[in-house]
Parts: structure tokens; sequence; C-alpha cells
């Protein structure tokens, strides 16, 4: 146990002075990575407040902690919304990936559309919730293609999202919708949870989708992510905004919502004894 190391690193995208909404901490035998958005309605807080709160409570309560990670999770959102008096629909929300040595188990557990890259025996798995994307696919298809065209982020573009995020917010934390921490405990439930021979477990990469997308655009390699550095993996994500920047500014290559959206990502590699 003493052996494990969680190597990450964050980078806030467009229009972020105050770090972003995107955060990852190393709780010991766990990590945890998570991908904050804003309340589509006036809310008492804003998300940085959200993602800074319900990161420190997650761990504060993982760390040395081997029981359930889904029970885990859903006493922190309570505890968070609690705290800061938020309300079901009208609050901040976040992804959550938590990845965990417990004994001789890797635990990893995912809500919301961030990612978590894992090798085991050589071959690797993705896991993710996809249900986010499922909401509001007619919008999503007309937007990314209309940036195909190179008419960039115009207003049509922000009237899109506007229809798009009316819609995801309809369909929240709801049954046959998609399920993401914010005021209700209950999303934990609906979590993507994985358990795996802790000796089966190669490496592990935790993504947010603003370093998955562009990762997954640019063939990078995500076995070559699982072995950098904390130093190199701050590199790599100023890589790709710089390739943002640079060689797609206006979403032709790879269709997204904005320029720059905020990275997080986390490594695990099974110590060598």
């Amino acid at each position: 146990m003493g052996l494990t190391v969680f190597r990450g690193a964050s980078l806030a995208g467009s229009g972020s002075p105050d770090g972003g909404q995107d955060r990852w901490a190393d709780c010991g035998t766990s990590a945890v990575v998570l991908d904050g958005a804003s309340s589509f309605t006036p809310a008492v807080v804003d998300a940085t407040h959200y993602v800074d709160q319900l990161c420190a409570e997650l761990a504060h309560r993982l760390r040395g902690h081997e029981g359930d990670l889904v029970d885990v999770l859903g006493s922190c959102i309570a505890a968070v919304a609690g705290r800061l008096s938020l309300q079901r629909g009208q609050s901040p929300s976040s992804t959550v990936l938590i990845a965990r040595e417990r004994g001789d188990n890797f635990d990893v557990l995912a809500l919301g559309d961030s990612t978590a890259v894992v090798s085991r025996n050589g071959e690797v798995d993705r896991i993710t919730d996809d249900r986010l994307a499922a909401v509001g696919h007619d919008i999503r298809r007309q937007y990314q293609s209309r940036l195909t065209t190179g008419v960039g982020y115009d207003d049509t573009h922000r009237r899109l999202l506007r229809q798009l995020q009316e819609q995801e917010l309809t369909a929240r934390n709801t049954s046959g919708g998609y399920w993401i921490a914010e005021a209700d405990e209950r999303a934990a439930e609906k979590a993507v949870l994985r358990t795996s021979p802790l000796s089966e477990v190669d490496w592990c990469v935790l993504a947010t989708d603003g370093v998955q997308r562009p990762v997954d655009h640019l063939g990078i390699r995500w076995s070559d992510i699982a072995h950098m550095s904390a130093a190199e993996l701050a590199e790599l994500l100023a890589e790709l905004h710089r390739w943002e920047a640079v060689d797609d500014p206006d979403g032709i290559a790879l269709p997204r919502s904005k320029r720059h959206d905020d990275k997080a990502v986390v490594v695990w590699t099974r110590p060598r004894l």
C-alpha cells in the first residue's frame, strides 16, 4: 500500500482566471478527478467553489478508507449539498472519477462523462459514463457539424449550446437521463463501478473530457501517458492547449463546445517491487 503513487496535472481552459473547474487530488491509496460545470440557473455558489468543496470532502473521506465507493461518494455529495444549501436542478455539478487500491483489488468509479483508461494484463479498457452524450443528441450533432464548416464560435453556436444546456438540465439526475454529482446524493448509486484484481492492473489513467477528446483525436497513446511524470503530464496539457489554439482554434478538426476546455489528468502505474 505504501508504494501507491498517483501523479497528476491540471490546466484551466478558456476564460478561467480562477484556475478552471477541473480538480484532482491524491488521497494516498486513491485519487479523485472532478470536472465541474456551472449551474444553468442563478445559484448561490459557483462551480469553482462546488468542486473545491467536493474534492476536499472526497479526499478527506477516501484517505485510508476501504468502504464502498458508492457510499463514500453519496455521503460526500450530501455533505457538500447541505453545507452549501444547494437545491436540486439549481446548482453546479461535476463528473467524478475515483481510482483506488483496496487490498488485493483495484477499484474505478465513474460518474459523468470523464474517462478512466485501464490496462489489465496488457488489454486496455475504457470506463466512462456515456449517458450524457445521449441527451440533446440532435443539437449536439448540429453544432459539431457547423463547426466543421469553419463558422467558428459564433452567435448561432452559442444559441445551440444554450438549447443543449436546457435539455441537459431537464434530464439531469432522472431515470432515462443522465447522472452527475450535484445536490442529490442518490446520483452516486448510478455511477459505473469496476473492480479488478490488483495483480492484473498494469496502469490506469483518469482524464476529464478536455484531455480525453484531444488525446484520442491526435492519436496519443494512453500507455505513454500512463508512464509520464507529473512534469511531463503538465507539459502534455500545455501541448494540447497549444494545439487547440494554433492548429484548430475554430474547432474544425475536433468540433467542441469551446476552444479550450479545462483539463485534468491523473495516472497510476503498478509499483515494481
